[in-house]
């Protein structure tokens, strides 16, 4: 290149820098906030377009440059910007529970059925070694509590006289919570961490269930969960099969690489999950308004936990939004 071409390209050069600087500034603005000044937006609109020329010179007398790196990125975000889609929150949260929720549930059976037989199966277990083995209680109880139950008196008779039903039914959904939560992550070792959390579970409950029977206060424990537990052992079950789904895309990725079937697993297990802590927020304040109250009977409770599980059925199978009128041809698809 000549003297004057070099000139020329310098002073291009100084004058497109700093607009470059004032179009990246606007992106990351336009990109934080919601009520953008109009001047901002045209701004970036004009620069947008000039851009793509800006690209082409670059490329042509300075390929391969940082110069040229550089414009490439501000114009990428510039495109992804301009062209994201249009935040709609309410058309997301009828697609999340009327289409993608209902999708992945159904794509999960198989896990679904796998995790419950291995909790069933875990809870016989564990009712198995404790009537057998009554001093195994110990494991899974405390000292306090064998002994309130060899006189006769269940752990849960005074629980309203400690706390008020509103703090006690938050402890009791933070606690559900956590373990489904825990139940789905443990899915990372290749859904090994996630089996263990369940198959203890089912254990422990087993085990409690046959303890108390032997005191005879199986019936009055059987009174306290059937309202709040039907729903509550259900999604914990299914917040196992999202864990055995995570393991599961590490351990056969198919034609994918590792990492991406492992991030369209825990995309698909974390939106699930969103409806998952819904039905549990439910359940615990069952447990913390209901179950505990002794003046309602069992005919009340089984009620109350057989409608609770109806409802739970038909808001995952997103049948009880299309009573709403939320239909899914009305929604984009996942």
């Amino acid at each position: 290149m000549n003297a004057k071409t070099n000139e020329g390209l310098r002073h291009w050069l100084e004058q497109r820098t700093t607009r470059w600087r004032r179009l990246g500034e606007l992106t990351q603005k336009l990109r934080r906030g919601r009520n953008h000044d109009p001047e901002d937006v045209a701004t970036v609109v004009t620069g947008y377009r000039s851009l793509s020329r800006d690209i082409s010179l670059a490329q042509r007398v300075l390929p391969n440059s940082r110069l040229s790196h550089l414009v490439e990125s501000l114009y990428l975000d510039l495109h992804t910007l301009l062209h994201r889609p249009a935040s709609r929150p309410l058309e997301e949260l009828k697609n999340l529970l009327v289409v993608q929720v209902p999708q992945i549930f159904r794509d999960l059976r198989t896990p679904i059925i796998v995790v419950t037989c291995l909790f069933i199966f875990a809870a016989l277990a564990g009712g198995w070694l404790v009537h057998s083995y009554p001093d195994l209680a110990g494991l899974f109880l405390s000292a306090r509590t064998i002994e309130e139950v060899q006189q006769g008196k269940l752990w849960t008779d005074d629980m309203l006289n400690i706390m008020p039903s509103s703090v006690l039914a938050l402890g009791i959904f933070t606690n559900n919570a956590m373990v489904s939560f825990v139940a789905f992550s443990l899915g990372v070792f290749y859904g090994l961490g996630t089996l263990y959390i369940i198959g203890l579970n089912g254990f422990m409950l087993g085990a409690i269930f046959a303890f108390t029977a032997r005191h005879g206060l199986a019936d009055e424990l059987f009174t306290f969960v059937v309202a709040h537990g039907i729903v509550e052992l259900s999604v914990i079950c299914v917040a196992g099969a999202t864990g055995v789904l995570l393991g599961e895309a590490l351990a056969r990725p198919g034609d994918r690489s590792r990492t991406r079937a492992f991030q369209e697993a825990s995309q698909k297990g974390l939106r699930l999950m969103v409806m998952l802590v819904v039905l549990l927020f439910g359940c615990g304040v069952i447990e913390g308004y209901i179950s505990p109250n002794p003046i309602y009977p069992l005919s009340m409770r089984v009620a109350v936990g057989v409608g609770w599980a109806i409802v739970a059925w038909l808001m995952i199978t997103g049948q009880l939004w299309r009573l709403f009128g939320w239909r899914s041809d009305t929604v984009a698809s996942p």
